[in-house]
């Protein structure tokens, strides 16, 4: 990835953590639009939707708690109107349509082999929004199951952007509300997957690469020294380790004098002076906007 690559990232809670980093260094990408999706299933079915532009309508959403939902995105896209949900749900459909066209790099980060099928409507969803229990039934997708929707997903990438590289990563989250056997089965399932499909003769040109976040946190980062104080997910420590693994290999060496001159202007920016009002201040932030608009006549999209 270099200054001119357009990167989208989808999946579990820890592509936030890459795409955080991305953000901050000016990169041009597309973290989400759907917010978190855990499984691949879900993944698959926003790319497909997304390619072919099927608009989200009235029956794909329901009102439960004093908000409206729909089973195919994030609850951070629920919204207290219907409309407004119908708005945000194919305002993403839309970004991702033209990012899926555009991408030079596509990373997709699995959470878990868990996932809930809606019996009433007999799908897989990707978020049950505090559906009561009942109304699902809980199932680990099959090593078999996720081969096949992984390689679906790249074939569809491909059909629209042949030439994108399609990186995939195993979350470190440790998802413990499946229980501990349960979090290894899952994750053994995505692991084991991937590369299946990574190394099948027939898939090889179609997945560029695969990224160990999950190996880096089991057994580089392997203290609980390196989580939150939930011992669920990786601290900011962690976060920059795997980060600087990432850069390494798949941040072009040629962007790193940006990368320095971005981060230079990001803490300049965070700086905060004893006397705002003073001679020395003010010139400090006269220099600080000619970095800005130098990298912009540079790096056009770059917003600060």
């Amino acid at each position: 990835m270099d200054y001119d690559s357009k990167v989208l990232l989808l999946g579990s809670c820890f592509v936030e953590n890459i795409g955080a980093k991305l953000n901050y260094f000016k990169f041009r990408t597309l973290q989400n639009p759907f917010g978190i999706l855990f499984h691949p299933l879900a993944i698959e079915k926003l790319i497909s939707r997304s390619i072919n532009q099927e608009q989200f309508v009235e029956k794909d959403t329901f009102f439960l708690n004093g908000r409206w939902h729909c089973f195919d995105a994030h609850s951070i896209l629920s919204d207290v109107s219907k409309e407004q949900l119908l708005q945000k749900l194919n305002t993403a459909i839309s970004s991702t349509h033209q990012m899926l066209h555009q991408a030079s790099h596509i990373v997709l980060t699995l959470g878990t082999s868990w996932a809930y099928r809606h019996i009433e409507s007999d799908h897989f969803v990707a978020n049950c929004h505090k559906v009561p229990q009942k109304r699902f039934l809980k199932e680990l997708l099959s090593v078999t199951h996720i081969e096949e929707s992984i390689e679906a997903i790249a074939a569809l990438i491909k059909s629209v952007s042949p030439d994108a590289q399609i990186i995939f990563t195993v979350s470190p989250v440790r998802h413990l509300k499946d229980g501990f056997v349960e979090n290894q089965r899952s994750k053994a399932h995505l692991l084991t997957a991937i590369h299946e499909v990574i190394h099948s003769d027939v898939s090889l040109s179609m997945v560029e690469g695969y990224f160990p976040s999950y190996e880096i946190m089991m057994d580089e980062l392997r203290d609980y020294r390196f989580y939150e104080a939930d011992m669920l997910h990786p601290n900011q420590t962690a976060i920059d380790y795997i980060w600087e693994r990432f850069q390494e290999v798949w941040i072009a060496h040629g962007a790193n004098d940006t990368m320095k001159a971005v981060e230079e202007i990001q803490r300049g920016m965070q700086h905060r002076p004893f006397d705002a009002d003073s001679e020395q201040h003010q010139q400090f932030l006269y220099d600080l906007e000619k970095k800005k608009t130098a990298l912009r006549e540079q790096f056009p999209h770059m917003v600060f």
